[in-house]
């Protein structure tokens, strides 16, 4: 398993990072502060394509692989978390969910518009009494003629007050087992009955748009079902297995871009008439962050790897947004640590890395979810003789 760049992704990996120095980078602090989300921006990530990354040129996309997309997602979370955490959520969840499950009719209606940033996409999973139990959904769907007919209330979800369109799942059978009974369903967010609830004010990932979502009555055609009826479950658990792996590349880049403030300060801030960077309690700080840092990428790209070449990456998925999201947490409180003072201070970017890193231990599955899911994967492999 070769995980070096070959001289077209280190193309692409340059021309995101110089993307993100000139577009995101100047703006990231004000973003946070406002709590705006720069829809301005997503236009220009739709035309660079970085919106439609795994998606065929066909639909609009940008053809790409997972090894592509994890390294597009280091160089935005570098720069800024909360960016990123859109910029993977529109990719895995939404669009990702409408490619893998949609129809040939569904992704010529709706692709096109989300891979390249006219529309921006939302996922809806998460309910008030349904977080970590997905298989809890309440939402409701039933079928009258030419059409199903949606109610009840999703939360947190990435885009509800600036996205376009939504995949939501719903329960549409209420007497089958809870898994069993739910299916998926694009719902455009114009549509009457869609109410778009209130934006989170949240601590970190602050550019990105989080929100409530509520469905009443909202009437949709009834091909706008994703797949089977009852298979919504099922689709959600598969469609969360990328969307770890993206989220452990924003936790990389969001620990990459922690170490190198800290890397960059240590030799010039100076105390007791020497730089930091002599210390060498201070060495041993940047030396274990690159470490850890340099660790949950080699563990990310391999979970890409196994996703791009068609293997199973239940287990590795996990692993990766496991580690590389608690290591974004540990560098980025380093970090502050290393630059003292000034690292509790907006005045650099450590504070909010500290921030933006706590939501990738969260969102798509908790980080005690995802030991649940390695340990389970484990045992099965065991009782299967692997």
């Amino acid at each position: 398993m070769d995980l070096s760049l070959t001289q077209d992704q280190l193309a692409i990996r340059d021309m995101v990072r110089d993307f993100a120095r000139n577009e995101i980078v100047p703006h990231a602090s004000e973003w946070d502060e406002s709590q705006t989300f720069p829809r301005e921006l997503f236009s220009k990530l739709g035309e660079l394509g970085m919106l439609g990354v795994l998606i065929p040129e066909k639909y609009g996309g940008a053809g790409l692989g997972y090894i592509e997309y994890v390294t597009i997602l280091e160089e935005i979370g570098a720069a800024d978390g909360g960016i990123g955490l859109g910029v993977a959520a529109h990719n895995s969840l939404c669009t990702g969910h409408i490619y893998a499950f949609g129809s040939e009719e569904q992704r010529q209606e709706f692709l096109p518009k989300l891979a390249t940033g006219q529309w921006i996409g939302a996922w809806g999973l998460t309910e008030p009494g349904a977080g970590s139990d997905a298989g809890g959904t309440r939402t409701k769907a039933r079928r009258e003629g030419d059409e199903w007919i949606l109610d009840g209330s999703k939360t947190f979800i990435t885009h509800a007050s600036a996205g376009d369109v939504a995949v939501i799942m719903a329960r549409s059978d209420p007497n089958k087992e809870k898994h069993h009974g739910i299916s998926a369903f694009i719902v455009p967010l114009d549509r009457p009955g869609v109410e778009r609830a209130k934006k989170e004010n949240k601590a970190g990932m602050r550019s990105s748009d989080t929100a409530g979502l509520t469905l009443d009555h909202c009437r949709i055609p009834a091909s706008y079902i994703l797949g089977e009826e009852g298979d919504g479950f099922i689709q959600a658990m598969k469609i969360l297995d990328g969307g770890r792996i993206s989220i452990a590349a924003l936790s990389v880049g969001i620990a990459r871009g922690a170490l190198n403030t800290a890397v960059a300060y240590a030799p010039v801030r100076e105390q007791f008439g020497k730089p930091l960077a002599a210390f060498q309690l201070i060495r041993g700080k940047l030396a274990d962050m690159a470490t850890m840092v340099e660790a949950a990428h080699l563990l990310t790209m391999q979970a890409a790897w196994a996703k791009q070449n068609g293997m199973k990456s239940t287990k590795l998925s996990a692993m990766a947004k496991l580690y590389a999201s608690e290591v974004a947490v540990k560098v980025a409180e380093e970090a502050i640590q290393v630059l003292g003072g000034y690292g509790y201070t907006k005045e650099y970017p450590v504070e909010r890395a500290w921030r933006d890193a706590k939501l990738c231990t969260i969102g798509e599955g908790t980080s005690e979810i995802q030991r649940l899911v390695i340990a389970r994967e484990l045992l099965r492999e065991v009782q299967a003789g692997a």
